[in-house]
């Protein structure tokens, strides 16, 4: 399989314009056992957000200079780790941190920050919560295509609301920058407005709930001029 994406657009007789930077991310898709089988945590962007407006997504968003020196409570799990790299840990702090940020949901366990705690985090930390990666699986990677107002390598985290300190529906600590935020059963996830590369996540996230094993991860490459598809192992 591959994502293609719009050629960029020709800048007058100057020719073709240069390629958008693409800027790391992390997404999390926070899953838990509902009423009726297993939902997602999803909510849906502004109608004049310049990256996919409208649509409904996962949390997650651009990592920050700073998440490389977030003092995390314990390691990512050694698989994750292995197949992240050197950027593990700082990718494991921004899909924390978009976690808090756009829901209020904590993914950490009690205890005290080392030193000062970075601004992003006094809500986080003024819970007695430092960021815990142990419950991330990583679970997918996707590069945005050419022609998009911004461009991303985001990698995308599972993790179970057993992780989550205090209640799953309290979004009352949540930003603006998602409206709507709801747990969706993964079967009617379909039925809401999706970015094509989230309908591909949650029809991994589903063959995951229903207990296949994971033996690598899925790669959607779009940073050079032909879209691949591969797989870290």
């Amino acid at each position: 399989m591959s994502v293609t994406g719009a050629p960029e657009a020709a800048a007058g007789a100057a020719g073709p314009a240069p390629m958008r930077p693409i800027r790391d991310a992390a997404t999390v898709v926070v899953l838990r056992e509902g009423a009726g089988g297993p939902e997602v945590l999803m909510g849906q962007r502004g109608a004049q957000a310049a990256f996919m407006p409208s649509k409904f997504v996962f949390p997650g968003g651009a990592l920050d200079p700073g998440d490389a020196e977030v003092p995390l409570a314990a390691p990512l799990p050694a698989a994750c780790a292995a197949r992240l790299g050197g950027q593990g840990a700082a990718l494991a702090a921004a899909a924390i941190r978009e976690l808090w940020e756009e829901t209020g949901l904590a993914l950490g366990q009690p205890g005290d920050w080392p030193g000062v705690v970075p601004a992003d985090w006094t809500g986080f930390a003024a819970r007695g919560l430092r960021p815990d990666p142990q419950g991330l699986r990583y679970i997918f990677r996707a590069i945005t295509p050419p022609g998009r107002p911004r461009r991303f390598d985001a990698r995308f985290f599972l993790v179970d609301a057993d992780h989550i300190q205090g209640p799953t529906d309290d979004f009352s600590a949540a930003c603006e920058e998602l409206s709507h935020l709801q747990w969706i059963p993964l079967a009617r996830t379909r039925s809401f407005d999706l970015p094509f590369i989230t309908e591909v996540v949650l029809a991994e996230v589903a063959a995951l709930a229903a207990g296949e094993p994971m033996e690598s991860v899925p790669f959607f490459d779009n940073s050079g001029d032909a879209p691949l598809f591969r797989r870290i192992a």
